[in-house]
């Protein structure tokens, strides 16, 4: 018996899992394109906009997979990743590393661009956090935001992404007041600044806690538009060893506790992880009530 699990923020049990497998014996020509677009489409699965949720779906896909639940056709296409670093190499951001210094008024007003997908800004967002970012960057997976930072003169000088909240976070979830089915229900009401980057070769003083409330300022209005729904609270991992979170605490984040030095697929406790503080910004004052039901 197939116990219950939740994925992507949906409820996967022996039911669905023989859904999966009837469908793949049925039509055993599909890839895991159209068979994630069928499981939309029998689910009425959609974001807020009505827009089929699809990506959560292949990566719902690949993890029960990796659970042994289902087996999944080959990928049609694999990116090459020779191919990906030509393309990070060819945006040409090392013509663009003049130092930048002194004060934030003669950088400001800083532009908050968001990056759309397919745009010449998209490029350049790639490539600065790939190259630059110490995690680096891959293909994000579900509902996200990335923004672009520049000066005055059109410099950029930084970038943000934010994407899906972390599964479990002990003292996250404490300070908010969620139980399991509270946080199941709620959690993709709120966000993870995922990637932050002020550039290498800028050194500004309080550039980072400027752009960062700049961003928090926009963030649910620009969540709204793109997935028809609102988000009300922030979060963020920062390395204790690495960062000492000071923009963060200076745009007004409060750190609410820290990781247990766990990954999320350490299901055995027994993968260790570099410990992080855990900060959270509350994007307006009712957002307990939004997000406790």
């Amino acid at each position: 018996m197939v116990k219950s699990m939740v994925m992507q923020g949906r409820e996967v049990g022996a039911a669905e899992i023989e859904l999966i497998r009837a469908l793949q014996a049925e039509h055993g020509e599909w890839g895991r394109t159209r068979l994630s677009e069928e499981l939309c489409r029998r689910w009425d699965w959609r974001n807020g906009r009505g827009q089929a949720k699809d990506m959560a779906a292949r990566t719902l896909l690949v993890k029960l997979e990796r659970r042994g639940h289902i087996r999944l056709p080959e990928r049609r296409y694999k990116p090459s990743g020779r191919r990906r670093k030509t393309a990070v190499a060819s945006v040409g951001v090392e013509e663009q590393r003049t130092p930048i210094g002194g004060p934030l008024e003669a950088l400001r007003p800083i532009s908050v661009s968001l990056v759309r997908a397919g745009s010449p800004d998209q490029r350049v967002f790639n490539a600065l956090l790939e190259k630059y970012h110490y995690l680096g960057h891959r293909r994000t997976v579900g509902e996200n935001l990335g923004y672009l930072f520049r000066d005055r003169q059109g410099r950029e000088v930084g970038c943000a992404l934010f994407g899906s909240a972390a599964w479990k976070c002990a003292d996250r979830d404490e300070w908010i007041g969620w139980d399991r089915r509270s946080r199941e229900t709620k959690l993709g009401l709120m966000t993870n600044n995922t990637r932050f980057l002020i550039l290498p070769w800028v050194s500004v003083p309080h550039l980072a806690s400027h752009v960062l409330s700049c961003v928090a300022r926009r963030l649910c209005a620009d969540w709204q538009r793109k997935y028809g729904h609102a988000i009300h609270l922030v979060e963020t991992f920062v390395e204790r060893e690495r960062f000492l979170g000071t923009c963060y605490r200076a745009a007004n984040w409060v750190r609410v506790g820290q990781t247990r030095g766990r990954t999320r697929n350490d299901r055995d406790r027994s993968i260790r992880a570099t410990v992080k503080d855990v900060y959270v910004l509350a994007l307006n004052n009712n957002f307990r009530r939004e997000l406790c039901p």
